[in-house]
């Protein structure tokens, strides 16, 4: 179809942003809106322009015959940094805590317009390694990783701690708690994961890390490799992770069950940004 200038702006954009990751050849577009190539070139020129400006990620252009354009999402130091202020503020609400010091988070993991932003936030922080699915264990992680593998344009890959009869054969490990020292158990079917995958794995929240450190042990009986690891609370304490290199959203410093006081702070996410 061909369309005007404007038009094919508007039209074009949408796509990029839809197909986030993907490596979208200029032939496509110039079939699409029946223009030439030069004409797709300065349209790409001035969305990229526009996306940089406004903080949503940028088009990374590969030469070649099998090159084209990609769309990266990207967060803003601005946006990001007031996202996860809004987390440090909700979830320093002392009716959050649990037994055990944990805080209530279903409502944060359940809201759309959150994930939204937190899994555009991931997504940027990771843009640049190569992933080819994001992994998480059931069940509060899988809103996140979702939200985050959206971006990414990857598929999730889910480990359970049972079972299920419809994913046909599986594989089983036993783990430590890290936390609770409880030895525990988490299955992936054998379908989930080819050899060599690259592997994002994705958490709410990390004490000790001894899920996290588990979901490791479990890609190695795949020989698939983690390609990073993403924690939306970390817990200050304990002291000794069983998890060295992660990035955090908010820390969870301190908690005083008797006085009903939570401390929330920054995670090391400010580490990784651009």
């Amino acid at each position: 179809m061909k369309l005007r200038r404007s038009s094919r702006l508007v039209d074009m954009t949408h796509y990029l942003l839809e197909h986030p990751h993907q490596l979208v050849p200029l032939t496509f577009f110039a079939e699409r809106y029946q223009s030439a190539k030069s004409s797709i070139s300065e349209d790409l020129a001035i969305i990229k322009q526009t996306f940089e400006q406004q903080g949503v990620g940028t088009l990374k252009t590969i030469s070649g015959a099998a090159g084209g354009v990609q769309y990266i999402p990207k967060l803003s130091m601005e946006e990001a940094k007031g996202t996860v202020a809004y987390l440090c503020e909700q979830l320093a609400n002392p009716d959050r805590l649990l037994p055990g010091g944990y805080l209530y988070m279903t409502d944060i993991l359940g809201d759309p317009r959150i994930i939204h932003k937190i899994g555009r936030l991931y997504a940027s922080l990771f843009a640049d390694r190569a992933i080819d699915v994001v992994m998480t264990i059931a069940t509060k992680g899988i809103p996140l990783a979702y939200a985050v593998a959206h971006f990414l344009n990857v598929p999730v890959v889910i480990v359970r701690h049972d079972n299920k009869v419809t994913e046909g054969s599986m594989v089983s490990i036993n783990y430590v708690s890290g936390s609770s020292k409880r030895i525990q158990t988490m299955v992936l079917a054998k379908r989930s994961l080819a050899e060599g995958t690259n592997v994002l794995i994705v958490d709410d929240f990390m004490k000790a890390g001894g899920t996290i450190n588990g979901m490791i042990s479990l890609l190695n009986e795949f020989n698939a490799r983690v390609a990073g690891i993403g924690v939306l609370v970390e817990s200050e304490e304990p002291s000794e992770r069983l998890v060295d290199e992660y990035i955090s959203l908010v820390k969870l410093s301190s908690v005083n069950i008797k006085e009903k006081q939570i401390t929330i702070n920054e995670g090391n996410y400010m580490n990784f940004m651009e």
